[in-house]
């Protein structure tokens, strides 16, 4: 009996303040709106490209995001091409969000996938990576990979 391969769907992710975090994830992710309801007591957006769901909102928390709990580590999203984190780089800084790192940096010692490094405004933390071109850059973290402790 062979398993049918699986695929992740969507991500949902808790928010503070949902008008920010639509605002945000279209900015830096171009991401469509596809359902939302931003008044009552259960406020939601679905967000996507292309008529795929991809990450849902849900403004039901309060605070920052906790990396010293369990549960979500950091959201990745994989583009075809360096030039293209490059562009997601300038509109972070446009949007005045520090990187994690200087810039875009390579996922580990001798890699050439690697991206960019940031949080949003929730502190929830993402990262945009291209399988290769990042290798003109020192990796910054010796030992271990990139994405694992920033």
């Amino acid at each position: 009996m062979s398993t049918p391969a699986l695929k992740t769907g969507h991500v949902g992710l808790n928010v503070t303040d949902l008008p920010r975090s639509i605002a945000f994830y279209r900015r830096v992710f171009d991401f469509e709106v596809m359902g939302e309801r931003t008044d009552g007591d259960r406020r939601f957006a679905f967000l996507g490209r292309d008529s795929t769901l991809l990450v849902t909102l849900w403004q039901q928390s309060g605070g920052t995001f906790a990396t010293d709990r369990p549960g979500l580590h950091h959201l990745s999203f994989q583009v075809p091409d360096i030039e293209a984190v490059r562009r997601a780089e300038a509109t972070l800084r446009e949007l005045g969000v520090q990187p994690a790192y200087d810039g875009i940096v390579p996922h580990g010692e001798g890699s050439s996938s690697g991206g960019v490094f940031f949080a949003d405004p929730d502190g929830i933390r993402l990262e945009i990576y291209a399988p290769s071109g990042a290798d003109t850059a020192p990796a910054p973290t010796q030992g271990a990979p990139t994405c694992g402790f920033f």
